[in-house]
Protein backbone atom coordinates (compact mmCIF):
# COMPACT_ATOMS: atom_id res chain seq x y z
CA UNK A 1 0.00 0.00 0.00
CA UNK A 2 1.49 3.69 -0.69
CA UNK A 3 0.08 6.95 -0.27
CA UNK A 4 -0.61 7.11 3.32
CA UNK A 5 -1.22 10.74 4.16
CA UNK A 6 -1.44 11.68 7.34
CA UNK A 7 -2.53 14.61 9.76
CA UNK A 8 -3.24 15.60 13.21
CA UNK A 9 -6.46 13.27 14.56
CA UNK A 10 -5.74 10.83 12.00
CA UNK A 11 -3.82 7.92 13.26
CA UNK A 12 -4.52 5.26 11.45
CA UNK A 13 -5.15 2.56 14.57
CA UNK A 14 -6.29 -0.38 12.54
CA UNK A 15 -4.09 -0.16 10.00
CA UNK A 16 -0.83 0.03 12.19
CA UNK A 17 -2.71 -2.85 14.49
CA UNK A 18 -0.76 -5.68 12.82
CA UNK A 19 2.64 -3.59 12.88
CA UNK A 20 2.15 -3.66 16.39
CA UNK A 21 1.58 -7.44 16.92
CA UNK A 22 4.33 -7.94 14.41
CA UNK A 23 6.91 -6.34 16.74
CA UNK A 24 4.91 -8.07 19.98
CA UNK A 25 5.20 -11.42 18.05
CA UNK A 26 8.77 -11.21 17.39
CA UNK A 27 9.55 -10.36 21.26
CA UNK A 28 11.05 -13.01 23.58
CA UNK A 29 9.34 -14.23 26.77
CA UNK A 30 12.24 -12.90 28.57
CA UNK A 31 11.07 -9.03 27.00
CA UNK A 32 14.17 -8.87 24.91
CA UNK A 33 13.27 -7.70 21.14
CA UNK A 34 15.39 -9.53 18.25
CA UNK A 35 15.71 -7.56 14.80
CA UNK A 36 13.45 -10.53 13.78
CA UNK A 37 12.80 -14.14 14.61
CA UNK A 38 15.88 -15.98 15.63
CA UNK A 39 17.96 -12.93 14.96
CA UNK A 40 20.24 -10.89 17.54
CA UNK A 41 19.09 -8.10 19.15
CA UNK A 42 21.21 -5.07 20.27
CA UNK A 43 19.68 -1.81 23.11
CA UNK A 44 18.85 0.40 20.48
CA UNK A 45 16.93 -1.17 18.78
CA UNK A 46 15.17 -2.97 21.19
CA UNK A 47 14.53 0.38 22.73
CA UNK A 48 13.33 1.44 19.43
CA UNK A 49 10.74 -1.59 18.73
CA UNK A 50 9.35 -1.27 22.60
CA UNK A 51 8.46 2.57 21.86
CA UNK A 52 6.24 0.60 18.76
CA UNK A 53 4.80 -1.23 21.86
CA UNK A 54 3.98 1.62 23.72
CA UNK A 55 2.06 3.55 20.58
CA UNK A 56 0.01 0.88 20.26
CA UNK A 57 -0.96 0.58 23.39
CA UNK A 58 0.95 -2.78 24.04
CA UNK A 59 2.02 -1.21 27.69
CA UNK A 60 2.70 -4.20 29.30
CA UNK A 61 4.95 -5.51 26.75
CA UNK A 62 6.72 -2.68 26.50
CA UNK A 63 7.72 -2.57 30.29
CA UNK A 64 8.71 -6.07 29.78
CA UNK A 65 10.99 -4.98 26.91
CA UNK A 66 12.69 -2.18 29.61
CA UNK A 67 12.65 -4.69 32.63
CA UNK A 68 14.71 -6.83 30.36
CA UNK A 69 17.55 -3.97 29.80
CA UNK A 70 17.53 -3.44 33.75
CA UNK A 71 18.32 -7.45 34.62
CA UNK A 72 20.94 -7.42 31.85
CA UNK A 73 22.92 -4.03 32.56
CA UNK A 74 26.53 -4.71 33.39
CA UNK A 75 28.06 -3.84 36.59
CA UNK A 76 29.19 -0.29 34.87
CA UNK A 77 25.90 0.78 33.41
CA UNK A 78 26.42 -0.63 29.84
CA UNK A 79 25.16 -2.86 27.97
CA UNK A 80 27.44 -5.14 24.98
CA UNK A 81 26.75 -4.54 21.75
CA UNK A 82 24.31 -7.58 20.80
CA UNK A 83 22.29 -10.68 22.21
CA UNK A 84 21.20 -13.95 20.99
CA UNK A 85 19.07 -16.21 22.24
CA UNK A 86 19.19 -14.97 25.85
CA UNK A 87 23.20 -15.26 25.43
CA UNK A 88 25.52 -12.46 25.02
CA UNK A 89 26.47 -11.87 20.82
CA UNK A 90 28.99 -9.57 20.53
CA UNK A 91 31.45 -8.63 23.25
CA UNK A 92 33.95 -6.66 20.88
CA UNK A 93 32.42 -3.49 22.61
CA UNK A 94 29.78 -1.17 24.47
CA UNK A 95 28.74 1.51 22.33
CA UNK A 96 27.42 5.14 24.26
CA UNK A 97 24.61 5.30 21.89
CA UNK A 98 22.83 2.09 22.45
CA UNK A 99 23.07 2.93 26.24
CA UNK A 100 21.75 5.83 26.50
CA UNK A 101 18.84 5.36 24.63
CA UNK A 102 17.32 3.44 27.36
CA UNK A 103 16.60 7.39 28.44
CA UNK A 104 14.58 8.20 25.74
CA UNK A 105 12.66 5.09 25.58
CA UNK A 106 11.90 4.92 29.30
CA UNK A 107 10.82 8.51 29.33
CA UNK A 108 8.77 8.09 26.20
CA UNK A 109 6.87 5.01 27.78
CA UNK A 110 5.89 7.58 30.83
CA UNK A 111 5.20 10.04 29.04
CA UNK A 112 2.11 7.74 27.24
CA UNK A 113 1.17 6.10 30.06
CA UNK A 114 1.81 8.43 33.18
CA UNK A 115 2.59 5.35 34.97
CA UNK A 116 5.40 7.00 37.92
CA UNK A 117 5.81 3.33 39.55
CA UNK A 118 7.42 2.22 36.08
CA UNK A 119 9.59 5.40 35.80
CA UNK A 120 10.78 4.64 39.44
CA UNK A 121 11.57 0.93 38.91
CA UNK A 122 13.50 1.85 35.78
CA UNK A 123 15.70 5.08 37.39
CA UNK A 124 18.50 3.50 38.67
CA UNK A 125 18.90 1.42 35.23
CA UNK A 126 18.52 4.90 33.52
CA UNK A 127 21.23 6.64 36.10
CA UNK A 128 24.04 4.09 35.63
CA UNK A 129 23.38 4.33 31.96
CA UNK A 130 23.84 8.04 31.63
CA UNK A 131 26.71 7.50 34.08
CA UNK A 132 28.72 5.12 31.95
CA UNK A 133 27.87 7.41 29.09
CA UNK A 134 29.16 11.03 30.49
CA UNK A 135 32.28 8.96 31.66
CA UNK A 136 33.49 8.67 28.21
CA UNK A 137 33.01 12.82 27.52
CA UNK A 138 36.04 14.72 26.43
CA UNK A 139 36.81 17.69 27.89
CA UNK A 140 35.67 19.06 23.89
CA UNK A 141 32.22 18.05 24.64
CA UNK A 142 31.95 15.00 22.45
CA UNK A 143 31.46 11.44 23.72
CA UNK A 144 33.40 8.45 22.58
CA UNK A 145 31.53 6.36 20.58
CA UNK A 146 32.43 2.82 22.21
CA UNK A 147 34.26 1.35 24.93
CA UNK A 148 36.20 -2.44 23.90
CA UNK A 149 36.13 -5.88 25.70
CA UNK A 150 37.66 -4.52 28.47
CA UNK A 151 36.64 -1.43 29.23
CA UNK A 152 39.00 0.52 27.71
CA UNK A 153 37.86 3.82 25.51
CA UNK A 154 37.99 3.76 21.57
CA UNK A 155 38.66 7.19 21.22
CA UNK A 156 36.54 8.77 18.31
CA UNK A 157 33.34 10.36 17.67
CA UNK A 158 30.18 9.91 15.61
CA UNK A 159 28.16 13.05 14.60
CA UNK A 160 24.78 10.35 14.53
CA UNK A 161 25.60 8.61 18.26
CA UNK A 162 26.44 11.91 19.76
CA UNK A 163 23.00 13.69 18.41
CA UNK A 164 20.76 10.61 19.59
CA UNK A 165 22.87 10.69 23.08
CA UNK A 166 22.16 14.69 22.77
CA UNK A 167 18.15 13.96 22.58
CA UNK A 168 18.73 10.92 25.59
CA UNK A 169 20.45 13.28 27.81
CA UNK A 170 17.68 15.60 27.59
CA UNK A 171 15.38 12.55 28.12
CA UNK A 172 17.24 11.37 31.18
CA UNK A 173 17.22 15.30 32.64
CA UNK A 174 12.95 15.24 32.52
CA UNK A 175 13.34 11.84 34.61
CA UNK A 176 15.57 13.37 36.57
CA UNK A 177 13.41 16.35 37.45
CA UNK A 178 10.10 14.07 37.79
CA UNK A 179 11.29 12.11 40.70
CA UNK A 180 13.12 14.86 42.34
CA UNK A 181 16.72 13.61 41.46
CA UNK A 182 18.99 16.16 41.71
CA UNK A 183 21.45 15.61 38.25
CA UNK A 184 22.38 19.27 37.26
CA UNK A 185 25.80 17.94 36.38
CA UNK A 186 24.01 16.35 33.12
CA UNK A 187 22.70 19.43 31.83
CA UNK A 188 25.85 20.85 31.48
CA UNK A 189 26.89 18.23 29.67
CA UNK A 190 24.74 17.98 27.69
CA UNK A 191 25.54 21.64 27.03
CA UNK A 192 29.01 20.65 26.21
CA UNK A 193 27.57 17.90 23.68
CA UNK A 194 25.31 20.29 21.68
CA UNK A 195 28.34 22.76 21.29
CA UNK A 196 30.27 19.93 20.02
CA UNK A 197 27.63 19.00 17.31
CA UNK A 198 27.22 22.71 16.68
CA UNK A 199 30.81 24.27 16.04
CA UNK A 200 33.16 21.60 16.48
CA UNK A 201 33.24 19.15 13.52
CA UNK A 202 36.75 18.51 13.58
CA UNK A 203 36.22 16.41 16.77
CA UNK A 204 33.92 13.83 15.01
CA UNK A 205 35.44 10.89 12.47
CA UNK A 206 39.08 12.16 13.75
CA UNK A 207 40.65 8.59 13.04
CA UNK A 208 38.51 7.11 10.61
CA UNK A 209 36.65 8.30 6.89
CA UNK A 210 34.08 10.51 7.38
CA UNK A 211 30.62 9.49 7.98
CA UNK A 212 29.17 12.90 5.98
CA UNK A 213 28.24 10.07 3.03
CA UNK A 214 25.34 8.63 5.71
CA UNK A 215 22.17 10.27 5.93
CA UNK A 216 22.08 10.02 9.51
CA UNK A 217 25.36 12.15 9.90
CA UNK A 218 22.69 14.73 7.53
CA UNK A 219 19.41 14.70 9.21
CA UNK A 220 20.14 13.52 13.13
CA UNK A 221 21.56 17.05 14.24
CA UNK A 222 18.31 18.15 13.38
CA UNK A 223 16.22 15.29 15.09
CA UNK A 224 18.01 15.08 18.38
CA UNK A 225 17.29 19.25 18.82
CA UNK A 226 20.89 19.93 18.74
CA UNK A 227 20.22 22.06 15.57
CA UNK A 228 17.98 24.98 16.84
CA UNK A 229 14.53 25.31 14.10
CA UNK A 230 15.78 28.39 12.84
CA UNK A 231 18.64 26.58 11.23
CA UNK A 232 17.80 23.04 11.08
CA UNK A 233 15.47 23.79 7.66
CA UNK A 234 18.61 25.07 5.99
CA UNK A 235 20.56 22.88 7.41
CA UNK A 236 18.08 20.07 5.67
CA UNK A 237 17.98 21.89 2.60
CA UNK A 238 21.69 21.67 1.41
CA UNK A 239 21.75 18.51 0.64
CA UNK A 240 18.12 17.19 0.11
CA UNK A 241 18.29 15.99 -3.50
CA UNK A 242 21.80 14.25 -2.51
CA UNK A 243 20.05 11.94 0.21
CA UNK A 244 16.55 12.17 -1.00
CA UNK A 245 14.69 9.73 -4.08
CA UNK A 246 10.99 11.00 -5.04
CA UNK A 247 8.11 8.39 -4.32
CA UNK A 248 10.75 6.35 -2.55
CA UNK A 249 12.35 7.44 0.68
CA UNK A 250 15.79 8.73 1.96
CA UNK A 251 19.09 6.74 0.94
CA UNK A 252 20.84 5.49 4.03
CA UNK A 253 24.29 6.81 1.84
CA UNK A 254 24.93 9.68 -0.46
CA UNK A 255 26.55 7.56 -3.19
CA UNK A 256 24.68 3.98 -2.97
CA UNK A 257 20.92 3.77 -4.32
CA UNK A 258 19.68 2.17 -1.53
CA UNK A 259 16.34 3.89 -0.23
CA UNK A 260 15.95 2.46 3.64
CA UNK A 261 12.62 2.71 5.53
CA UNK A 262 13.79 3.19 9.34
CA UNK A 263 16.35 6.94 7.80
CA UNK A 264 13.11 8.12 6.11
CA UNK A 265 10.81 7.81 8.89
CA UNK A 266 13.30 9.30 10.58
CA UNK A 267 13.86 12.15 8.33
CA UNK A 268 10.04 12.89 8.48
CA UNK A 269 10.27 13.52 12.03
CA UNK A 270 13.24 16.04 11.83
CA UNK A 271 11.37 17.62 9.17
CA UNK A 272 8.69 18.05 11.69
CA UNK A 273 11.00 19.59 13.67
CA UNK A 274 12.22 22.33 11.14
CA UNK A 275 8.98 23.38 10.57
CA UNK A 276 8.54 21.62 7.62
CA UNK A 277 5.29 19.69 7.62
CA UNK A 278 4.25 19.34 4.16
CA UNK A 279 7.27 17.40 3.08
CA UNK A 280 7.30 15.46 6.13
CA UNK A 281 3.80 14.25 5.12
CA UNK A 282 5.00 13.29 2.19
CA UNK A 283 7.82 11.58 2.97
CA UNK A 284 5.97 9.50 4.52
CA UNK A 285 3.11 9.01 2.66
CA UNK A 286 5.78 6.64 0.25
CA UNK A 287 6.62 4.57 2.82
CA UNK A 288 4.04 2.30 2.84
CA UNK A 289 5.17 0.58 -0.67
CA UNK A 290 7.88 -1.21 1.42
CA UNK A 291 4.70 -2.71 3.34
CA UNK A 292 3.59 -6.54 3.52
CA UNK A 293 0.08 -7.26 4.42
CA UNK A 294 1.55 -8.55 8.11
CA UNK A 295 2.36 -5.20 8.97
CA UNK A 296 5.84 -5.67 8.69
CA UNK A 297 8.12 -3.36 6.61
CA UNK A 298 11.17 -4.13 4.24
CA UNK A 299 14.52 -2.35 5.69
CA UNK A 300 15.20 -1.07 2.58
CA UNK A 301 14.57 -1.21 -1.65
CA UNK A 302 17.74 -0.67 -4.08
CA UNK A 303 16.27 1.03 -6.74
CA UNK A 304 18.88 0.07 -9.86
CA UNK A 305 18.58 -3.53 -9.25
CA UNK A 306 14.68 -3.22 -8.40
CA UNK A 307 14.93 -5.38 -5.00
CA UNK A 308 14.65 -5.51 -1.51
CA UNK A 309 17.19 -5.27 0.55
CA UNK A 310 18.12 -6.59 2.86
CA UNK A 311 15.87 -9.63 2.66
CA UNK A 312 14.97 -8.31 6.14
CA UNK A 313 11.78 -6.89 8.18
CA UNK A 314 13.23 -5.81 11.67
CA UNK A 315 11.20 -4.60 14.41
CA UNK A 316 13.04 -1.76 14.83
CA UNK A 317 11.83 -0.60 11.49
CA UNK A 318 8.44 -0.82 12.30
CA UNK A 319 9.03 0.78 15.39
CA UNK A 320 10.32 3.52 13.02
CA UNK A 321 6.72 3.81 11.06
CA UNK A 322 4.98 4.06 14.18
CA UNK A 323 7.32 6.58 16.06
CA UNK A 324 6.63 8.92 12.45
CA UNK A 325 3.24 8.12 12.67
CA UNK A 326 2.79 9.34 16.09
CA UNK A 327 4.76 12.98 15.67
CA UNK A 328 2.67 13.48 12.35
CA UNK A 329 -0.94 12.83 13.82
CA UNK A 330 0.35 13.79 17.42
CA UNK A 331 -2.08 10.41 18.53
CA UNK A 332 0.22 9.61 21.74
CA UNK A 333 1.72 12.12 24.11
CA UNK A 334 4.84 11.63 23.45
CA UNK A 335 4.20 12.59 19.75
CA UNK A 336 6.64 15.72 20.39
CA UNK A 337 9.34 13.77 21.39
CA UNK A 338 11.72 13.77 18.59
CA UNK A 339 9.95 17.23 17.05
CA UNK A 340 10.69 19.24 19.92
CA UNK A 341 12.96 20.23 22.72
CA UNK A 342 11.51 19.95 26.11
CA UNK A 343 13.69 20.61 29.20
CA UNK A 344 11.65 20.74 32.53
CA UNK A 345 12.41 23.23 35.19
CA UNK A 346 13.92 22.42 38.18
CA UNK A 347 11.54 23.14 41.30
CA UNK A 348 13.23 24.71 44.05
CA UNK A 349 13.41 24.77 47.60
CA UNK A 350 11.48 27.82 47.28
CA UNK A 351 9.14 27.33 44.75
CA UNK A 352 8.29 23.50 46.39
CA UNK A 353 7.42 25.53 49.79
CA UNK A 354 4.74 28.00 47.32
CA UNK A 355 3.13 25.08 45.95
CA UNK A 356 2.48 23.31 49.15
CA UNK A 357 0.91 26.76 50.95
CA UNK A 358 -1.47 27.17 48.31
CA UNK A 359 -2.52 23.42 48.40
CA UNK A 360 -3.38 24.23 52.38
Amino acid sequence: MSGVFLSKGLFPKEFFKSTVAFIKMVQRDDGLIPWFEGGHADPWDHTEAAMGLSIGGEYDAAEKAYDWLAENQLADGSWWAAYKNGEVDNRERRETNFVAYVATGVWHHYLITRREHFLRRLWPTVDRAIRFVLSQQSPHGEINWAVDTHGEPMCDALITGCSSIYKSLECAHNIAVTLGEERSDWLVAREQLGEALRNKPERFDRTWESKSRYSMDWFYPVLSGAFPKARAKEHLQKRWHEFVETDMGCRCVSDEPWVTVAESCELVMALLAAGDHARAVTVYSWLHQWRLKSGEYWTGYQFVEDLMWPDEKPTWTAGAILLAADALTEYTAAHHLFNRVTLLEVETDEALDIERRQKV
